[in-house]
């Protein structure tokens, strides 16, 4: 059962990395990060990333990881022990939050270099940028909570689920957003 919970709270603990750039998506939009700048050429990142979206994104994570810690309260040591509904889970979720957010910028830094357009698909960089960057982000700012549920004894395990799901769910979630019309491309 160990295990089975480790897993749990893994993917608990990293729900708020995974809705940020998914809102950013849907409410973004405005001034761009970059603001049109251009490097060597190319812009920097693109009009797709923007202030909107970022400030959108990280409050959503925030916002989700503090639901997720009012859920869990009933749960006692289990769940709950992931998020405490107090102010010391802030350092937490926008670790988780921002983190998320950065590697997908990352993400489009990198694609612009290589000279691909706006929504160009780069397989596994379009999917574990927002995971590298939020996961990076959480040791650095938030390292206890982010080692005992990411990384320590059994929460590896979890955090290769967290890995395995990510894939196809990214995957999913871009279709919808494409067949709603919120997406350009399906991917």
């Amino acid at each position: 059962m160990s295990l089975l919970w480790s897993i749990i709270d893994a993917v608990w603990f990293f729900l708020p990395a995974m809705l940020p750039n998914t809102s950013a998506a849907i409410f973004g939009g405005g001034t761009p990060l970059d603001f049109g700048h251009v490097w060597r050429g190319k812009r920097l990142l693109g009009d797709g990333k923007t202030w909107r979206g970022l400030a959108v994104g990280v409050f959503s994570g925030v916002i989700l990881g503090y639901m997720e810690s009012l859920i869990a309260l009933p749960f006692g040591p289990g769940l709950s022990a992931v998020y405490k509904p107090d102010i010391s889970i802030l350092p937490a979720l926008l670790a988780l939050s921002f983190g998320s957010m950065l590697g997908d910028i990352a993400g489009a830094f990198i694609k612009r270099r290589m000279g691909l357009a706006r929504g160009a698909s780069v397989p596994l960089l379009d999917q574990y940028d927002f995971v590298a960057g939020a996961a990076l982000a959480a040791l650095a700012l938030s390292p206890a909570p982010a080692y005992k549920f990411l990384f320590a004894g059994d929460a590896l395990a979890g955090f290769a689920v967290v890995l395995l799901i990510i894939y196809p769910l990214h995957r999913l979630i871009n279709y919808i957003g494409f067949r709603k019309g919120l997406k350009s491309v399906p991917w």
